[in-house]
């Protein structure tokens, strides 16, 4: 894959980093939303929706080439963000159907299953986002861009793509099971 290396940031790129800042910043919001747990019964379907339009970010993260910053250090974006109350009222939410199984790397030789946490993968993708939307936030567009592209390879996008398959497995079996998870 190609290198954008960013000197003066182009137009598109600030434009492109504009509309994943959106699209971060609503799954941020929302997340902590579900969190509150003012409307438990509609959780589920909130956090599918929330997910996979991350996803859709992500997805558009991994098809452009690498974002690379003129600066070869990462600024300090502050301290990291507390998502430990995020974590718990997640996991409180989500009770029965919080921990899953998931094959982790299917390329893998035999493959393995892993146990997930679901209010661990979330709060883990939250703090991914919120550490680029602190860039954003003071004026490092690309410098957010950079890691978002970064944590999305490195992390949040196998956490999203496992959250995604279980929160639709949860709607599956809740349709189409008498006694799936969580009915």
């Amino acid at each position: 894959m190609s290198e954008l290396v960013v000197d003066g940031a182009s137009d598109d790129l600030t434009d492109f980093a504009a509309e994943i800042h959106d699209q971060v910043e609503s799954f941020v919001i929302a997340v902590r939303e579900v969190a509150r747990g003012h409307q438990p019964g509609g959780a589920v379907s909130m956090l599918l929706l929330e997910v996979s339009q991350l996803l859709l970010a992500g997805g558009r993260l991994g098809a452009i080439g690498d974002v690379v910053p003129e600066e070869c250090f990462e600024p300090d974006a502050g301290p990291d963000p507390d998502i430990d109350e995020l974590r718990e009222r997640l996991a409180e939410l989500l009770g029965p159907i919080d921990h899953y199984v998931e094959v982790f790397d299917p390329y893998e030789s035999p493959p393995s299953a892993v146990t997930f946490v679901l209010s661990d993968d979330l709060a883990g993708i939250t703090g991914d986002l919120l550490h680029g939307l602190q860039h954003y936030s003071e004026g490092r567009a690309i410098e957010a861009l950079w890691w978002w592209q970064f944590s999305y390879v490195s992390h949040w996008g196998t956490h999203a793509g496992a959250a995604l398959r279980a929160l639709q497995s949860v709607v599956a079996h809740a349709r189409l099971d008498v006694d799936g998870p969580g009915a």
